[in-house]
């Protein structure tokens, strides 16, 4: 397991983060997603533990606050010292029924804060992210409550998910000129099937300096290959929720060599798409969660997995995206300078 520093800090984190999306649903869609009780959720963390994985995300919104809570307690009964791990949870999805009990504003903030805190039996959060963008709150507001949680030491780093670089882009210009706790990460959808970041959010992250934590690397489990040549398998979750959207001509196409690079490797499918993700340089840590013992170690062992500069070629020409304006024109204006760029100091 290697690790990675997290965006313009010194905290460490493994290439790859345990999700717990799929601790304690019971019902409707969190149900769909997973049903771990805790002693299943014990073996999982100490299984990710023991593999070096060091980072573990969650959010208060998973299974309305039972995600929070049996991670919480899986750290107490594996006796792991609080020292050892870096949690991340997240806040925005609603937690109550009121209009208030939602969103990005200064008052769900800390209060959420506060009960995510408690549910995990912890005094501090490492990674405290909003989970999307609220177009209610102003994003000053926001970030002067996360800087407050700082402060008070209820929260060590703050990062981002689910928004567009340009509100990122923003939210930046505003902790530098208010001198506010600096945004560390965006949490965001990437694969071989999902290459829209790189349009806009890609360059900006690196020319930011911001660390990508990458949720849902298999698509939903469609890269595992399972749901290719246009059809669905009875069981895995896109069976009953298909989510995150999927082109499933480009996808069968990426799937078909994905087999024959993972049929080289002695390796599988799944694995190639997270060794990929591995491979990219603006991705700091991988989020994967599992069901079952075995789809997790499977997962792991991806770390293992070498893509020659040929694997990733043959994968970037069955996946690339399409060209777009300003893109397109961006690169041919770009070849202006180009004799020049060896000059650059």
């Amino acid at each position: 397991m290697r690790y990675r520093t997290l965006g313009p800090s010194g905290l460490l984190v493994s290439e790859l983060c345990l999700g717990t999306m799929t601790f304690g649903g019971s019902d409707g869609m969190w149900g769909q997603i997973g049903q771990l009780r805790q002693d299943e959720a014990d073996t999982l963390v100490k299984a990710a533990l023991d593999a070096g994985i060091n980072f573990i995300d969650t959010a208060n919104v998973y299974a309305g606050g039972e995600s929070e809570r049996i991670l919480g307690q899986a750290i107490r009964n594996l006796g792991i010292p609080r020292d050892e791990v870096v949690i991340a949870t997240k806040v925005l999805g609603p937690m109550g029924e009121g209009p208030n009990a939602r969103g990005a504003s200064r008052g769900h903030i800390m209060a959420q804060a506060k009960a995510s805190l408690s549910r995990l039996q912890m005094d501090h959060i490492d990674l405290y992210q909003i989970h999307g963008f609220d177009p209610l709150t102003p994003i000053a507001e926001t970030l002067e409550a996360l800087d407050t949680l700082v402060r008070q030491g209820h929260v060590r780093y703050i990062g981002l998910s689910n928004w567009a670089a340009w509100q990122i882009v923003k939210a930046v210009g505003i902790t530098e000129a208010r001198k506010l706790a600096p945004i560390l990460s965006l949490q965001a959808y990437y694969t071989l099937v999902g290459r829209d970041l790189e349009r806009e959010i890609v360059p900006m992250l690196q020319a930011e300096g911001i660390g990508l934590m990458v949720w849902s690397p298999l698509a939903g489990g469609f890269l595992s290959g399972k749901y290719s040549d246009g059809t669905a398998a009875n069981d895995g979750r896109r069976a009953s929720f298909d989510f995150p959207p999927v082109d499933l001509a480009r996808g069968d196409a990426a799937i078909a060599v994905m087999r024959e690079i993972a049929s080289a490797k002695g390796c599988t499918v799944a694995q190639v798409a997270l060794a990929w993700l591995l491979h990219q340089p603006v991705v700091t840590s991988v989020i994967v969660g599992a069901k079952r013992i075995d789809q997790l170690q499977d997962n792991i062992r991806s770390t293992e997995v070498a893509l020659t500069a040929e694997d990733l070629a043959a994968l970037d020409r069955v996946t690339r995206l399409p060209a777009e304006y300003p893109g397109w024109m961006l690169e041919r204006q770009s070849q202006y300078r180009a004799p020049f760029a060896s000059q650059k100091g």
